[in-house]
């Protein structure tokens, strides 16, 4: 398992699978100035590492959303270019919420191969436990999520009791359809009663249809934002009291 603080490790063979794309594809990006060059090693090898895994997770989610290679490279442009992988990886979760749930079929050597590690029969029952994936009717095919299978298998390495990782998963899920819920509730009752009582005036209906179409990518940034704020007080506390 690669960190940002560790050297890039991975050959392009060793990226395209993680990623789950081919090396032309990676070639292909690189000559577009999607990814910046791998470092150079030994032999004149190529060597990537985890912020090029997650700038091309991030590039693959943008296209998932049907936006083309030159949008994307707009947009690319318009990050910091210091962002480390743990940044990119935080942006393309954000990213990933626009797009509807959806499942694919893969096998154990695909799932192998996206792991970057064979995966024992304990890590797959932990990754069907955080439902990550899924056993389908072949012994030999899961159903994966894409969007939380680079973060199932982050999991696995962290030295955390799987009980923990499940608490934990049980705690954000709680938390997150109260906010949702309450979130709802302000919005139907400060938003969208006036909205009915006033649905003969053309310019608050396009009004309404624009916020609504912003709604949701406005709240969980503002979500996500707070979380991350309010997680690094409490980390700070936590540990620097004792």
């Amino acid at each position: 398992m690669t960190t940002d603080t560790e050297e890039p490790t991975l050959t392009v063979d060793e990226l395209a699978a993680r990623a789950g794309v081919t090396v032309r594809t990676v070639r292909f990006y690189s000559t577009r100035g999607l990814l910046p060059p791998p470092v150079i090693g030994p032999r004149r090898v190529g060597r990537y590492g985890p912020a090029h895994l997650s700038r091309l997770a991030l590039i693959e989610e943008l296209q998932h959303h049907g936006m083309t290679l030159a949008a994307i490279e707009r947009y690319l442009e318009q990050l910091p270019p210091d962002l480390s992988a743990h940044d990119l990886a935080i942006h393309r979760a954000l990213v990933a919420t626009w797009a509807p749930d959806s499942a694919e079929d893969a096998t154990r050597a695909e799932l192998d191969r996206r792991a970057g590690r064979p995966l024992s029969e304990e890590d797959i029952d932990r990754l069907t436990a955080m439902n990550v994936l899924e056993r389908a009717d072949s012994p030999d095919t899961f159903r994966v999520d894409p969007g939380l299978l680079a973060l199932g298998v982050q999991l696995l390495g962290v030295p955390i009791a799987h009980e923990t990782i499940l608490a934990a998963r049980t705690i954000l899920l709680e938390h997150t359809r109260s906010a949702a819920h309450a979130l709802t509730n302000l919005f139907k009752d400060e938003v969208w009663g006036p909205y009915r009582e006033r649905e003969s005036d053309p310019e608050h209906v396009k009004a309404m249809k624009s916020l609504s179409a912003h709604m949701q990518p406005m709240v969980v940034q503002a979500l996500v934002t707070a979380f991350q704020r309010s997680l690094k007080q409490e980390l700070r506390a936590a540990f620097t009291a004792e």
